[in-house]
């Protein structure tokens, strides 16, 4: 082993240590690999930055943007609209159903923004129909990675697989030439998946107020006669000195303020809304002559009354809890709850950070007080506060998802959802017959919806997810780098003096599952780029068929299923549908045991 080999060893082991630990953002943690490899000349520059201009970059870049399109124009809402017609079958029926059509989507289009969006139908059919949201998150997060695995664009990861491959000299892979593996390992998921339901918690939806214990933190008090705070500003008082206390709202001849400015003078038997705990309420209360209103705030939007529910939401300024997913990229990413409420949130009031699970934090926490040092990061849900004339505001927060469903999106003609999907299907068309590559088909579509106006780079500016986009930049260098140090060739011959003489199913099993493993921790991406050099040099060396090998580390990089981080819609709901670790370590195992030997026995076959 020379320096070279050593050097590239330290890096690679770093870099699996930034992700599971997760150190850095994976956009920043690609920027040092990028760094890291050309300062060591373990690259030559050009080679660093070669990751910009691969075309499996290119491609899920275009792919990313025809996948805002078909949001925006309603096509993905409109694929999926259906789904609430099956609200009345048994939950054995109904998640099926479900994931098959997740599946189907997710095929063509990314699948974590059909997961984001089933997220949202899943949570609006608990609200209404007291549905298990925890019986269909998990089960539509398998579907939608086991249904992109069925075609070549249907996950970056077969993308990246392919183009690495390719440019080790190994032949393409057409566009649908997994389909046939990958719908039978769908449908088998799908089987033991329903059978498993019994395992997943049977939650009952909570309202959101309950959920985030708001009753013992928000509280209406009122200002007595001579109280000291009578003819000051809010900037002269307590509730803009005190980072532990919150002013929601005013309310001064039944009138209500919403979000009051620093420079409102108060008065005799103004009613103020406060967010703070016992202990400073109580001080505050002796302190300042105020006293608490005898009756607890309730919020109006969570009532039972279906029919007095739909008169409330049409009264403009009627106050509403909504909780916003933070994406990658998200606008709020790395404030504080202090400096949150401090920010233009469109209006919105910020009340609570719910942090997602890690595996440094095995517990969700809740943050309301405005001293916690705790940021938000992607993952984490943010409850706020805010009038529904003010809900589409929203809606322009980048890579910030409302969990909650609102008739505040226009209108959108049929004509623009056909027009759009047409451009889809075409896409597909294009590729799958191989007229064009994928990259060059994307980019036939994208540039069809720009010239009719169905799409607005502004748009794709803010919502493109640019930390996958900078993670294949940087981790393309890194596969550069284990072939030109031969890393590559060094792991596939101390492979091969191990699996020597052994079966065929031996040498494929052994490659999946240690791909599969490494997938449960790191990014199926960065998986990907690490071990594709590796399966091509093991399949060289022992003069062997580079397909099988090729398939087995596509397929077992998306199948990450027995730990909420090896996949992005894993983790996001991993906190949503109140589950812990174990239901991935279990369900998720076993389900990646049967895959694996599945895998096993088909792949070697090809042999």
């Amino acid at each position: 082993m020379n320096a070279d080999i050593l050097l590239m060893f330290l890096v690679l082991f770093t870099t699996i240590i930034l992700f599971v630990f997760e150190v850095f953002s994976i956009d920043r943690i690609a920027f040092f690999i990028i760094v890291t490899l050309i300062l060591l000349g373990l690259v030559t520059p050009e080679e660093g930055v070669s990751g910009f201009s691969n075309s499996a970059t290119i491609a899920v870049l275009s792919l990313m943007i025809l996948t805002i399109a078909m949001e925006n124009n309603g096509v993905i809402h409109w694929l999926t609209s259906s789904i609430s017609k099956v609200k009345s079958l048994p939950i054995y029926l109904m998640a099926p159903i479900i994931m098959f059509v997740t599946a189907g989507i997710s095929a063509f289009i990314s699948t974590t923004a059909v997961v984001l969006v089933f997220i949202k139908i899943v949570n609006q059919l608990s609200e209404k129909y007291n549905i298990p949201q925890s019986k269909l998150l998990l089960p539509i997060s398998f579907a939608g990675i086991l249904g992109g695995s069925c075609t070549l664009m249907g996950t970056s990861t077969n993308l990246i697989v392919n183009s690495v491959a390719k440019n080790l000299g190994a032949e393409k892979i057409g566009f649908f030439e997994i389909s046939t593996f990958g719908i039978i390992f769908l449908v088998v998921s799908i089987a033991f998946i329903t059978l498993s339901l019994k395992w997943l918690p049977w939650d009952s939806k909570k309202c959101i107020s309950a959920d985030y214990e708001l009753e013992d933190y928000i509280t209406r008090v009122i200002i007595n006669p001579g109280s000291p705070l009578i003819g000051k500003t809010i900037r002269e008082s307590f509730l803009f000195e005190n980072p532990n206390v919150s002013l929601l709202q005013i309310i001064r001849d039944n009138q209500m303020h919403h979000s009051p400015g620093k420079y409102i003078t108060l008065k005799e038997n103004d009613e103020l809304l406060l967010m703070c705990n016992i202990e400073n309420l109580e001080q505050i209360i002796k302190s300042d002559n105020l006293s608490v209103h005898t009756e607890l705030r309730h919020d109006e939007t969570e009532q039972t009354d279906e029919k007095n529910q739909s008169k409330n939401t049409n009264e403009e300024g009627q106050p509403v809890f909504v909780e916003l997913l933070m994406l990658p990229g998200a606008v709020l990413l790395g404030k504080t709850l202090g400096e949150l409420r401090r920010y233009m949130l469109q209006g919105a009031i910020p009340l609570a950070i719910k942090k997602r699970k890690t595996i440094v934090n095995t517990k969700e926490r809740m943050i309301r007080s405005s001293t916690s040092q705790l940021v938000l990061k992607e993952g984490d849900r943010l409850l706020v506060e805010i009038s529904r004339e003010q809900l589409p505001a929203l809606q322009f927060l980048e890579n910030v998802i409302l969990l909650q469903e609102f008739d505040t999106n226009t209108q959108i003609s049929n004509t623009r959802k056909y027009y759009s999907l047409g451009v889809l299907i075409l896409v597909v068309l294009l590729a799958a017959i191989g007229i064009f590559s994928i990259m060059v088909s994307a980019l036939i579509g994208v540039s069809l919806l720009l010239l009719s106006k169905n799409l607005d780079l502004n748009t794709v500016y803010k919502k493109v997810n640019w930390q996958v986009f900078f993670l294949l930049a940087g981790m393309i260098p890194l596969g550069a780098a284990m072939h030109n140090t031969g890393a590559d060739k060094w792991i596939s011959n101390h492979l091969l003096v191990f699996l020597g003489g052994q079966p065929s199913y031996i040498i494929i099993g052994t490659l999946f599952l240690v791909t599969m493993l490494l997938s449960g921790v790191v990014s199926n991406n960065a998986t990907a780029i690490i071990m594709t050099p590796i399966a091509i040099s093991v399949a060289s060396g022992m003069n062997l068929d580079y397909k099988p090998f090729i398939l087995t580390i596509m397929f077992a990089s998306n199948f990450s299923f027995f730990t909420p981080m090896g996949y992005q819609t894993n983790t996001l709901i991993y906190g949503i549908g109140n589950y812990r670790f174990k239901h991935f370590l279990i369900i998720g195992g076993i389900l990646s045991l049967i895959l694996w030997l599945l895998a096993t026995y088909l792949l070697t076959n090809m042999l």
